[in-house]
């Protein structure tokens, strides 16, 4: 153990931490990007096919994120464990964590797409799918099932490869898989050769060949750098569906808001509906850097925890604290300045007028924002998932009884949806800087914590 802890005082993080930070974040951010960019593509070719399809493809995608979503706890629990284990130099329980998190995802997934390949039918009609677009909908949920286990492959693979601050990997895999999917899509689509024309049910196809060369891809780089094993403990299995249940219910909560918003917004009638989905979708598509940021930070701090070395994860947190403050600032002030260009690109011109106090609070609340999505990443790399999660339930109940005493039909209804998000966003940034300082309940960021760290 001595000897770890002399490595880890030559972490390049203690050294360099502003450079060790950038250069860990931007592989994230690109992997991030990546995966939207591949869905426009995906649009732009079944838009040629026409509006059937292309609705058709809007259910499907829509149905199939949601599925996958629940999954997103296996990355997350899989990455804090690798990196703690990183931390301890014990690569043989980052191996049992990594093998343990693929069998029970690819056990749930067969499981879960033997049901919905049975009833793809009941789930599109579910989506409001009738006629043309129901049957073609259909298809593609049940072509893209035949990929789920490869992307549980490729979620954990990505959680274990980060949690050993290998961020270059995931990404030239991300891009792998993304730039296969948009081959593919051209060539089963619209055929070619001896491939027939395959229409939207090719899009659903190309994506599940290229999630499973990027699961052979992933299986063979965690093989190589951790090893795989088809052993499992009781008790790891039992740690991981607590962590499972906790971020589920997190997640859960997180999703409870943002759709009741979006349902808030629509019923105030169509120029309403349309505003609050260009104010959302560039909102999420700005939460991709801070998420980057706070991979990174999950990373770090889940490494030094690992070594018991809480003083230098309370550094990480601090600094990986300020950098996605600065980027929230940034964020504030690219928003406000383009306003006049995602006015004019994106909306419609009788959605303009309740537009505008709505971006403004929601470019505003960029810095909360920051401060949220950081903060879960540095509390996920100490494992702090039932905070996390008793924090995320009470923001959303906050919202969700703001958004219930909203007037709908006032002048500024609309703005007041994205006054009680900001209210959201402001009381889960509050409980996660209150955990790290001054340290809250039993908060092992607390002081009297790291000095335990410290002289250990």
């Amino acid at each position: 153990m001595n000897a770890v802890k002399l490595e880890s005082d030559r972490h390049p993080f203690l050294r360099h931490p502003n450079r060790t930070i950038i250069y860990l974040s931007l592989p994230i951010l690109l992997s991030l990007i990546a995966e939207p960019l591949t869905g426009l593509v995906d649009t732009g070719f079944v838009s040629r096919l026409g509006a059937a399809p292309l609705a058709a493809l809007g259910v499907g995608t829509g149905a199939l994120s949601s599925v996958f979503w629940i999954f997103n706890f296996l990355a997350i629990a899989t990455q804090t464990e690798v990196a703690q284990t990183y931390g301890r130099g014990d690569l043989a329980g980052a191996k049992g964590a990594v093998s343990l998190a693929l069998l029970t995802g690819i056990a749930i997934s067969l499981l879960l797409s033997g049901l919905l390949f049975a009833g793809a039918a009941i789930v599109a009609a579910a989506l409001g799918a009738q006629g043309a677009i129901h049957e073609l909908a259909t298809e593609y949920i049940r072509l893209r099932l035949l990929g789920a286990p490869a992307v549980i492959v490729v979620i954990v693979g990505f959680g274990a490869l980060r949690g050993l601050q290998d961020m270059k990997t995931p990404l030239w895999i991300a891009l792998g898989i993304n730039l296969a999917n948009i081959l593919l899509d051209y060539i089963f689509i619209f055929g070619w050769g001896a491939f027939p024309a395959l229409g939207v049910a090719g899009a659903g196809l190309a994506s599940s060949a290229g999630q499973w060369l990027g699961a052979i891809w992933m299986l063979r780089e965690l093989r190589r750098r951790i090893g795989l094993s088809s052993e499992v403990s009781l008790h790891d299995s039992i740690k991981l569906m607590r962590v499972g249940r906790d971020l589920f219910i997190r997640s859960a909560s997180l999703t409870i808001f943002v759709l009741f918003a979006t349902r808030v917004a629509t019923q105030m009638g169509a120029e309403a509906g349309a505003a609050h989905q260009v104010i959302r979708q560039v909102w999420f598509f700005t939460a991709l850097v801070t998420e980057a940021l706070a991979t990174t930070a999950q990373s770090l701090v889940g490494y030094f925890f690992g070594l018991d070395r809480r003083e230098y994860a309370r550094r990480v947190a601090i600094s990986t604290t300020l950098w996605s403050l600065a980027t929230g600032f940034a964020m504030l002030v690219i928003m406000l300045a383009g306003t006049p260009i995602v006015l004019a690109t994106f909306v419609p011109g009788s959605a303009a007028a309740v537009f505008y106090a709505a971006w403004g609070i929601a470019s505003l609340s960029q810095p909360l924002n920051a401060l949220a999505f950081i903060t879960d990443g540095i509390h996920w790399g100490a494992s702090d998932y039932r905070f996390l999660r008793n924090a995320m339930m009470m923001a959303t109940a906050c919202g969700l009884i703001g958004l219930q005493l909203i007037a709908s039909d006032s002048a500024d209804a609309f703005s007041a949806v994205w006054l009680m998000t900001a209210l959201w966003i402001a009381v889960r940034a509050f409980w996660g800087v209150a955990r790290l300082y001054p340290g809250i309940g039993d908060s092992p960021f607390r002081l009297g914590s790291v000095r335990k760290g410290a002289a250990s």
